[in-house]
């Protein structure tokens, strides 16, 4: 039976009713003093990162448009696209929570490029992610639930291209550059960011306009590759990491070890996703920064689920679970704690029939 996940449907209303909403969330117990040291920002670490991450670009991007239209060049449009949309979406993250650097104006402008690159309108998008934060898979309360159940596997193939978020986004965009604000988003939006959100939209239109018509005028398609279209071509790894936060895992929880998963990566996919695959970590206490969530795990790890131990592990676990959720959308995973961890709630005991 296919539930009612949308911010104004019956579901968001029966978990606020029940206390479901904005819950208190586990959290394990720890010295105060160490989760403020980790919570130290700096400059130095995010500023070198943004900077590989920019000049990354800007080489691959560089060397895409020189070898064009030969195929000799397919490598480097393909890294400029990654870097480009998969890269920016945890750089759009980190410094949307303004956790990435110390100095707050630079948190606010690789936010503001992320989020043009991402086509995510950010002021709306920062106080939808807010709400992810309050009700993580929550039904009817979290707008950022990306796989519903049962899945839809068209919805899930199209989504490894970004094909669905960006008809979303655009069409959101579209109704920003003409003062509207659907909805949904107006259940989390602050009445007082309606403006910027008008202002953005428009500046961005502007954008679009110009690209366009560089592309006109040259002739070339190279301007739209360079502009909008990376966010399809470029957004498979971010889809490939990101679907591992929480498909699968359990929803109308107040434990993040029962709805986030932490997964063991490379340094590469690590420094595109900048650390996001400690997941459960971040979930758990989201104002340390990126850099500082390995050092997390190792103090809290006694309390938390083994970390998957690579991505193929995880989709090894995931995938079977996604099968049972077509005929079946109770089928979930559930982790085991380590003996002396702090238990689950009472709230998994309707979990455990159900898990695979």
């Amino acid at each position: 039976m296919k539930q009612d996940y949308s911010l104004l449907g019956q579901s968001g209303k029966e978990a606020i009713a029940s206390g479901l909403a904005n819950p208190h969330w586990f959290r394990p117990k720890v010295d105060p003093k160490e989760i403020r040291e980790l919570s130290i920002k700096q400059d130095l670490r995010p500023t070198i990162d943004a900077l590989i991450w920019l000049g990354l670009l800007v080489i691959s991007g560089s060397l895409a448009v020189y070898t064009f239209p030969s195929w000799w060049g397919l490598p480097f449009w393909l890294i400029y696209g990654v870097l480009y949309s998969s890269a920016s979406d945890a750089r759009w993250h980190e410094c949307g929570h303004s956790t990435a650097f110390k100095t707050p104006w630079k948190n606010e402008l690789i936010y503001q490029i992320a989020s043009f690159f991402l086509l995510r309108s950010p002021y709306v998008w920062r106080a939808s992610h807010v709400r992810h934060h309050t009700d993580t898979i929550i039904v009817g309360r979290d707008p950022e639930i990306q796989n519903m159940r049962p899945p839809d596997l068209i919805k899930q193939v199209l989504g490894i291209f970004g094909v669905i978020e960006l008809k979303v986004n655009l069409i959101r965009w579209f109704s920003h550059v003409r003062g509207m604000i659907n909805a949904e988003e107006a259940t989390y939006l602050r009445e007082k960011d309606f403006a910027k959100v008008f202002f953005v939209a428009r500046v961005w239109g502007l954008i679009f306009v110009v690209t366009l018509a560089s592309a006109l005028f040259l002739n070339s398609v190279v301007p739209l590759l360079l502009v909008v279209t990376p966010r399809l071509y470029g957004t498979w790894q971010m889809s490939m990491t990101g679907a591992l936060q929480h498909l699968g895992m359990a929803e109308n929880v107040t434990d993040h070890r029962l709805n986030t998963r932490t997964v063991m990566m490379g340094p590469i996919n690590r420094f595109l996703y900048l650390n996001m695959n400690y997941h459960v970590e971040h979930h758990m206490f989201t104002m340390i920064p990126y850099y500082q969530l390995p050092a997390l795990r190792e103090l809290i790890k006694d309390d938390l689920p083994a970390a998957e131990t690579s991505i193929f592990a995880a989709y090894k676990r995931l995938l079977p679970v996604l099968w049972k959720q077509l005929t079946d959308s109770k089928a979930v995973i559930v982790y085991d704690l380590p003996k002396n961890a702090v238990p689950y709630r009472d709230e998994v005991e309707h979990l455990l029939p159900h898990s695979l």
